[in-house]
């Protein structure tokens, strides 16, 4: 089975594009540039709650999103190859549209906590190191597991799999984890991982 990061290998990164939407380049900081993941989200949350910006703000820019280029097709070729799994630190409020876009792969994410009125005011994971739990377990029912992601998040994950690779990561990560194999085309990558399902 293959496990991918969603945001940055799949579709663009929602922070990102959100950022850009409302004009607050601070809430471009994702998980390529802040390992703790806590202090990234409370930093994000703190952001939100200055320029008064509520879930549908965010969720209105993603039903605008596509996945990225060629990721569609990848995911759809893969998934006739092997079971395909998307573990990500997303929110499921943020990613239903995208799930649909994707053909709806299996995602396994975080959830958001949120008043009535829309105001994000916390998160819960749905488990510590939840990208690396997830592959532990597959693995503990002899699954055969290859990972891919591009993030400081992601490390863990395709260090547990049977063999994994850095996807479009920037250099910082690269120089990190010089011992991980980085591809950065949808080609490349299918063809690794048709190498590990060979």
């Amino acid at each position: 089975m293959v496990c991918l990061d969603l945001e940055g290998v799949l579709v663009p990164e929602i922070w990102i594009s959100f950022a850009e939407a409302a004009g607050i380049p601070e809430l471009k900081r994702t998980t390529r540039d802040e390992p703790d993941y806590d202090k990234l989200m409370n930093y994000r949350l703190d952001i939100l709650k200055k320029n008064k910006l509520k879930l549908p703000d965010i969720q209105k820019v993603i039903s605008g999103m596509n996945p990225l280029d060629g990721a569609a097709e990848f995911a759809s070729a893969l998934r006739e190859k092997t079971q395909l799994v998307i573990l990500s630190d997303t929110f499921e409020q943020f990613a239903k549209p995208l799930m649909k876009k994707l053909s709806w792969p299996l995602l396994m994410c975080n959830s958001l906590k949120t008043s009535d009125d829309g105001v994000i005011t916390g998160y819960s994971l749905r488990q510590k190191n939840g990208k690396k739990e997830a592959v532990k377990a597959f693995k503990s029912v002899n699954m055969n597991v290859f990972a891919a992601g591009d993030s400081y998040n992601d490390i863990a994950m395709i260090k547990e799999a049977h063999a994994g690779c850095l996807f479009r990561a920037p250099q910082q990560i690269r120089d990190v984890c010089s011992d991980l194999f980085c591809v950065d085309t949808f080609d490349e990558l299918f063809a690794v991982i048709g190498e590990f399902l060979n």
